[in-house]
């Protein structure tokens, strides 16, 4: 079997090169370091088999960050038939050094000049004949977002496959390091023979839009705004999406389940509709809401508007210990944490992976986010449901940042930061479809494993021994939460509630699963028991310690295996823990005193 490498800068479209090739979900952003993992598929080429591997984004082979580190130990230990180099045409001239440092390696290679359409609106012409000439190698112009130019390149990579051979292992890379110097030299002739720049560069729509998004004084306030007007819109169209949900999963339990199950066992009944089914679909409910969550993201992500928020915060960030990077991540977490502690790896400096690791789980991940939406559309009219929801947001920046001043002086970095502001874009229906389809998917592997085990174990805890009344004080439910209400009185926390967050340290999802399950009931009527069980100044305590407790035990290996400390990862969740009793406490007891 043929193996091809694709390599290339961050935020040069090489994961949409990638999906279009492959027809495969890779995640596609429009910032540095969203390539963590090597992202692979086979797919027929000629008459081959190639199996493609996606490399992580580097800016220098020679470098030492955790990305670069990657690319290199996997040229040295996997034989490539050919390695695809993708960069951004209208950055060529301080882009074109990856293909030279490829050259040198004696790999048999393709540059692809991506985002051609954008080097044409700028006025940059190529010659990419001349250009090809020069490095030895063929260069094919396209844009991989639109299709333009990539029948060609396929076919010129599909070429290449039938008549390359593999190369053998990278040798003595610290002697290629010595012949830097003259690639700068030789990367300056290339550029001055093949590229012409226009004279001067008209203003572009990026720059007039940047003027006003990164102000000094508007660029934090219209970010801001544009993410409260994010959620906003989440529950402006999540909810009819939701409701329909809601109403076929009760017609399916009325005119399916219930006939089929009507003459079975009556536990048998009780744990597939009340246990699995209620626990299952409560959760499945909130997908319409999860998936126009990170919908919204990606147009925020995908246009570039991200990068600008990682430049706006990077003073604050500083004074934090941190830098616009560990910004991007919070962010980024607000997917799901375990993606975004990957990202780290695009930082050298291990004491600001360690810090930026350690804030990262106060992110508000969309299995949180189930969570509150189930709770804020219980307790809350529907005016005051987008604060309540913005200002979790708000608390969880808060947290991060209280962390980092607590901690900076532990993890000191001097690393620089450099970020590079991609020009503005849309992302196209393709992108948007991927995204909104890999959160279903994501959904449907957790449903299949977690959620489902998690919900079984509740419904076995409220129901044995046998004998005893539902969810009773007498059901290992009910010891369990007994156990823990010294703890968790003070913050408002009730027993069954109880029981829900500690199914809750496995995965977030499986919380609303398990009220379900504890209250034998879905859709309005458990939203009718849940108003009814508490008010809201418990309910915002729940929710604030569910916020900030300990992370999912996905988020807890990633921090096992980025740090390679078992003292860092549970350091960081006794920490976690510690605090989510310490602000609902202040929060629960502070309200009550105001006779709330």
């Amino acid at each position: 079997m043929k193996r091809m490498a694709l390599v290339g800068m961050p935020n040069t479209g090489k994961s949409t090169f990638f999906n279009r090739l492959t027809g495969a979900g890779a995640r596609v952003g429009n910032w540095p370091g969203v390539t963590v993992d090597l992202l692979g598929a086979k797919i027929l080429l000629g008459g081959h088999m190639v199996e493609l591997v996606d490399l992580p984004g580097l800016y220098d082979l020679h470098g030492f960050t955790e990305d670069e580190r990657v690319v290199r130990h996997f040229l040295e230990n996997n034989p490539v038939d050919l390695v695809a180099i993708i960069l951004n045409a209208s950055q060529i001239d301080h882009q074109i050094a990856i293909a030279l440092q490829f050259k040198q390696l004696g790999i048999p290679a393709i540059l692809l000049l991506n985002m051609s359409d954008e080097a044409e609106k700028l006025g940059i012409r190529i010659d990419t004949r001349r250009m090809s000439e020069t490095l030895g190698m063929p260069v094919m112009a396209l844009s991989a977002k639109f299709g333009k130019g990539f029948s060609e390149a396929r076919q010129a990579i599909t070429g290449m496959l039938e008549i390359s051979e593999q190369r053998p292992g990278l040798e003595d890379l610290k002697g290629k390091l010595a012949q830097d110097d003259q690639m700068e030299t030789q990367m300056r002739t290339i550029i001055s023979q093949s590229v012409q720049y226009p004279r001067m560069l008209a203003e572009s729509f990026t720059a007039r839009l940047d003027r006003l998004l990164l102000h000094p004084w508007l660029g934090l306030p219209i970010f801001f705004g544009v993410m409260y007007l994010l959620f906003q819109g989440i529950f402006l169209l999540g909810a009819p999406l939701q409701d329909a949900v809601e109403w076929l999963l009760g017609m399916i339990d009325q005119n399916v389940l219930e006939p089929f199950l009507a003459t079975s066992p009556g536990w048998l009944h009780g744990l597939v509709v009340d246990g699995i089914y209620n626990g299952v679909g409560t959760v499945a409910s909130f997908v319409p809401i999860i998936v126009l969550f990170f919908l919204f993201m990606a147009v925020i992500e995908d246009t570039g508007y991200l990068s600008r928020a990682a430049f706006l915060m990077d003073a604050l960030m500083s004074r934090l210990g941190l830098d616009g990077r560990s910004f991007v991540m919070l962010l980024m977490g607000f997917g799901c944490n375990v993606p975004a502690l990957m990202g780290t790896r695009v930082m050298r400096s291990r004491a600001l992976r360690l810090l930026t690791m350690m804030v990262i789980p106060f992110s508000l991940c969309s299995a949180r986010l189930q969570v509150f939406i189930f709770i804020t559309a219980a307790l809350f009219p529907p005016k005051h449901a987008p604060l309540v929801l913005f200002s979790l947001y708000l608390m969880s920046f808060a947290t991060a940042i209280l962390t980092a001043l607590l901690f900076k002086r532990k993890f000191t970095s001097i690393e620089p930061f450099v970020l590079e502001l991609p020009p503005y874009r849309l992302p196209t229906l393709m992108q948007l479809w991927l995204r909104g389809w890999q959160e279903v998917m994501h959904f449907l592997r957790r449903a299949s494993t977690f959620i489902v085990i998690g919900v079984v174990l509740v419904w076995a805890l409220t129901h044995l021994p046998p004998g005893i009344p539902e969810a009773s004080a007498q059901s290992f439910a009910g010891i369990l939460g007994n156990w823990f209400a010294p703890v968790l009185a003070p913050l408002g926390i009730d027993t069954q509630m109880t029981i829900a967050l500690l199914f809750g340290f496995v995965a977030k999802e499986i919380v609303v699963g398990a009220l379900a399950v504890i209250h034998g009931m879905e859709g309005n009527a458990l939203t009718q028991q849940i108003a009814i069980s508490m008010d809201w100044v418990q309910a915002y305590s729940f929710m604030l310690f569910t916020l900030i407790y300990t992370p999912c035990l996905s988020t807890i290996a990633t921090l096992r295996s980025e740090s390679r400390s078992n003292l860092y990862a549970w350091g960081t969740v006794a920490w976690s823990l510690g605090l989510a009793w310490g602000v609902s406490f202040v929060f629960y007891q502070g309200a009550r005193a105001l006779g709330y």
